[in-house]
């Protein structure tokens, strides 16, 4: 059975429009409530939707594109986490702003997430042997491959919550002239570079940057001190607003932070074990009918 090109079948394209189309009209109807609000929370929340169907929609190229089963079902629970947040949405702003129009971001999400299900059962028929083209038959390759496509999917996502965690902070709550506004986004570089760095030593199996990476996730999850301010009650006031929705990405930023640390460490312990060439070259493959037909050329 040959691997079809990208965006080859109907299940990818509808996949990709599926996503498209969720973006077009979150932006569409957001744009109308941008116009009617004067408090900078709404805004703020809105476009962290659509950041994060942007954020899902590079993902869901990606994943099509590298054949990544995997992260499609990442996608899944990532957009189904989206409904949660758009439920918390509508409860946190509606003492900044009643308007029924609210209830729209929710309604275009959970339609889609439906939709991106029924087309994942298809794709994961498609891709689910893609896996034996990268490393072969050899069970252990296999699992060990797919950990390291585990890892590199929750760093992917690592950065999403972060980012979701620092919009909020820095527009809704901080003031430019507080230490924690300097903290915040002095912590920016910091873990882009965290992650970039795991992301890279995993990839090529550098042990030394494996494990500095590893030890900066677990300093960086004293980041999370962050939750204690939420409810001190000398701060509880400053976040008050937006506190529900800060807990829950920072609860889950927090555990996805410790899922790679944990995941990190399985993939440390399978370094130098013949996955290195799958993971470097083996994801870019061409579709099984081009590796023939290169064959034959290179024959001539």
């Amino acid at each position: 059975m040959a691997v079809e090109p990208l965006l080859g079948t109907r299940a990818q394209r509808a996949f990709m429009f599926t996503k498209a189309l969720t973006v077009i009209a979150l932006v569409a109807s957001t744009f109308g409530i941008f116009r009617r609000s004067r408090y900078k929370t709404l805004p703020c929340y809105l476009a962290l939707f659509i950041l994060a169907e942007i954020f899902e929609l590079v993902m869901a190229y990606d994943a099509l594109r590298m054949r990544n089963i995997i992260q499609l079902l990442g996608i899944v629970l990532f957009h189904g986490a989206l409904i949660v947040f758009s439920a918390l949405q509508v409860h946190e702003t509606k003492t900044a702003l009643v308007n029924p129009i609210l209830i729209v971001a929710p309604c275009i999400i959970a339609a889609s997430w439906l939709f991106l299900i029924f087309w994942i059962k298809q794709l994961y028929g498609e891709f689910g042997w893609v896996i034996f083209h990268v490393v072969g038959a050899n069970p252990k390759l296999k699992s060990m491959y797919q950990y390291y496509q585990i890892l590199i999917c929750l760093l992917k996502f690592d950065f999403f919550c972060f980012v979701g965690v620092t919009m909020q902070l820095l527009i809704v709550v901080l003031t430019t002239s507080s230490a924690e506004f300097g903290i915040t986004v002095a912590a920016i570089p910091v873990v882009l570079v965290l992650l970039a760095g795991c992301a890279y030593a995993v990839q090529r199996e550098i042990k030394w940057l494996m494990s500095m990476s590893l030890v900066l996730m677990v300093a960086s999850m004293s980041y999370f001190y962050k939750l204690v301010r939420f409810y001190s009650p000398s701060t509880e006031a400053q976040y008050l607003t937006t506190r529900a929705t800060l807990t829950v990405f920072t609860l889950v930023a927090f555990l996805l932070l410790l899922a790679s640390f944990a995941v990190g460490i399985k993939c440390f312990y399978d370094f130098d074990k013949g996955l290195h060439d799958s993971k470097t070259h083996g994801q870019s493959y061409a579709p099984v009918r081009q590796q023939v037909v290169d064959a034959f050329k290179m024959g001539d």
